[in-house]
């Protein structure tokens, strides 16, 4: 087996009497994109931070690129490239300053981050804003500035902490299509998402945590097959939900209730859609096979949780 390029073995983070990180062990091989998902307050955040040396762990290690954390924070951070959650590109310098202030904090010769620049603005399709100042920029430029910006020091491994999260539908493909080039030129990703169909595209393997620990992990297909039927039938609209307590029931594995949805999930939809043609009629369906959101919502909840 490949030796993993980045391994974490047992952490555990507390505040106060509260375990926000409990007992996770998980590994990055090269090449690969792991994504870590799960609601609010499952500790993704607490164990990005980790990852990076930002946070110590109360117990439990981590090594990356054959260093320890957070023993050799300094030069593991020098073959780190991070995306986080929120906005931190200086507004008072140009796209083009921007990449040259952030290689100089890695020590880069200052000609080579000259080099680098036009190549970077090209990656992030920003060639044409090289001037231009971030304030004047999208939301999705911003975003792809900032992947940009972690590539200065032409890292091994990419942390991204919801690297989409405000973007429009367009605006996201686009920076899938990038994290897609990354992958295929070898780097390596820990992605932390809300959004189940950017995992089940970039992802090569899954990790679920929920309170801190870890409940599932594997390949997004494998998952889907281990935890879920294959066939979905959603039934929404007037009078819907009084179908939770009906005969159909009987047609389906399991039942589920969102909002005024109603989600039966079956082995076999083809009963199911016929009886509620014949007795309902009136009511929208929708077939479609098992996902990740469904997998997401049996594994951890349909409640929304409030928090970070």
């Amino acid at each position: 087996m490949t030796e993993p390029l980045f391994a974490a073995r047992a952490l555990t983070k507390r505040y106060g009497a509260t375990t926000v990180v409990d007992d996770l062990s998980f590994a990055i091989a090269p090449g690969e994109c792991l994504g870590v998902i799960g609601p609010n307050g499952a500790g993704k955040t607490t164990t990005i931070r980790m990852c990076l040396g930002l946070t110590e762990p109360d117990s439990g290690e981590i090594e990356a690129l054959g260093l320890r954390m957070p023993r050799d924070a300094l030069a593991i951070k020098a073959q780190l490239g991070v995306v986080s959650q929120f906005d931190t590109l200086d507004p008072d310098f140009s796209c083009a300053e921007n990449l040259m202030v952030y290689g100089r904090y890695f020590g880069m010769p200052e000609a080579r981050i000259r080099e680098r620049i036009p190549q970077l603005l090209e990656f992030a399709a920003l060639s044409h804003k090289g001037q231009a100042k971030p304030g004047e920029l999208s939301g999705g430029m911003r975003r792809r500035l900032s992947l940009a910006r972690a590539l200065v020091n032409d890292p091994r491994l990419l942390l991204l902490d919801e690297p989409t999260t405000g973007l429009d539908p367009q605006a996201r493909h686009l920076m899938w299509e990038r994290l897609q080039v990354l992958l295929q030129q070898g780097k390596s990703i820990l992605l932390t998402t809300h959004f189940m169909d950017e995992a089940e595209r970039l992802c090569t393997r899954l990790l679920v945590l929920d309170h801190g620990r870890k409940i599932a992990e594997g390949t997004p297909r494998d998952l889907i097959a281990e935890h879920l039927e294959p066939d979905v039938v959603e039934a929404y609209g007037n009078g819907a939900l009084s179908l939770v307590d009906s005969p159909l029931k009987a047609l389906a594995g399991r039942t589920e209730v969102s909002g005024e949805t109603v989600f039966f999930y079956t082995q076999d939809a083809g009963p199911l859609l016929q009886a509620l043609g014949r007795d309902h009629p009136k009511l929208r369906t929708l077939h479609r096979p098992a996902n990740l959101e469904d997998l997401f919502l049996k594994l951890t909840g349909r409640q929304i949780r409030e928090g970070g």
